[in-house]
């Protein structure tokens, strides 16, 4: 059983994720600064943050529920980077890497979710045909 948030994979992964929109985010047009380049990097954040906090909570239920914010702020940034290729400011290719990176770490959070979720109790009545 993993002790610390640090050691889970997903989180190291969302860790390398914000460093790659940041280092992307740098090419951004200054004018931008307070505009896509701000909203990106915050959702971006908000992943590896979420994760933390969800595991330092007492219970599965607020765990899943942190894990379902990081869920939405990876579509958040997978929305973020397609509008910046859209707007000329980097290339499909360019960001294949975070797109990559996006998919393992939702597939990685529906995973952990799924892990999480409660169990029928075997002594629950089952319901009927």
């Amino acid at each position: 059983m993993v002790q610390h948030y640090q050691e889970l994979i997903v989180w190291q992964k969302a860790m390398e994720l914000v460093e790659r929109v940041y280092r992307m985010t740098r090419t951004f047009p200054k004018d931008e600064r307070f505009g896509l380049t701000s909203q990106i990097q915050r959702a971006a954040v908000s992943i590896p943050s979420n994760i933390a906090e969800g595991h330092a909570r007492s219970s599965k239920k607020e765990y899943r529920n942190f894990l379902s914010i990081s869920q939405g702020s990876t579509a958040e940034v997978e929305t973020q980077t397609l509008i910046a290729v859209r707007l000329g400011y980097v290339t499909s290719k360019q960001t294949e890497n975070i797109m990559s990176l996006l998919d393992e770490i939702s597939r990685m959070l529906n995973a952990i979710k799924k892990k999480l979720a409660p169990r029928p109790s075997p002594l629950a009545p089952r319901p009927s045909p």
